[in-house]
């Protein structure tokens, strides 16, 4: 249920960028799910932009291009839930953010170009992500999405809360915390 919202200058991007940004952003929140090019995929799959007046982006103190590199400065924010990705998966998502943008608005260009892509990602703490009202668990969106329950992906966010729930156990927290696995609570 990753969403990317990207942050831009009003006059850095037009529609028809726009369009073509998000439709490899999209393909790049599909991967993300393990390959969930399913209905329940594709409903997980939220692109989100949010101009900026241009008078209000300001890098290095400067309100001009001074400190920016080309293709312009973004600010690309990744939403992920806890626990769903080690730190290769989080690498191809830096990679993955700024490639849709540099191939769309900067095609061929080499660094510095895509030097002022800033990725994000924040991670949402297990019980922290809901929809229809309630809260929904990793293992109810790895199930909407068609992750196999029985990969490796699955097997590694199993592993991730396993070691968090021994963790809070030894620290002594309440067992009503959340931000484990339901089958991970005692």
């Amino acid at each position: 249920m990753p969403i990317i919202q990207v942050q831009h200058r009003r006059s850095s991007l037009n529609p028809e960028q726009k369009a073509a940004i998000a439709t490899r952003l999209t393909e790049l929140l599909l991967q993300m799910e393990g390959g969930a090019h399913t209905e329940g995929g594709k409903a997980f799959a939220t692109v989100l932009f949010s101009a900026v007046d241009d008078a209000d982006w300001w890098v290095g103190g400067c309100n001009d291009d001074r400190y920016i590199h080309s293709p312009g400065a973004f600010l690309v924010t990744v939403t992920i839930p806890e626990g769903y990705m080690n730190q290769a998966h989080k690498n191809e998502v830096h990679a993955g953010a700024t490639a849709a943008l540099m191939e769309v608005l900067a095609p061929g260009q080499s660094a510095p170009a895509g030097n002022s892509i800033l990725v994000m990602i924040n991670e949402i703490p297990e019980g922290n992500w809901g929809a229809g009202g309630h809260p929904i668990s990793i293992a109810a969106i790895a199930e909407t999405v068609g992750l196999d329950p029985t990969g490796d992906r699955f097997a590694w966010v199993h592993s991730y809360f396993a070691a968090k729930a021994r963790l809070y156990s030894a620290a002594q927290f309440p067992a009503d915390i959340g931000g484990l696995l339901p089958s991970e609570q005692e």
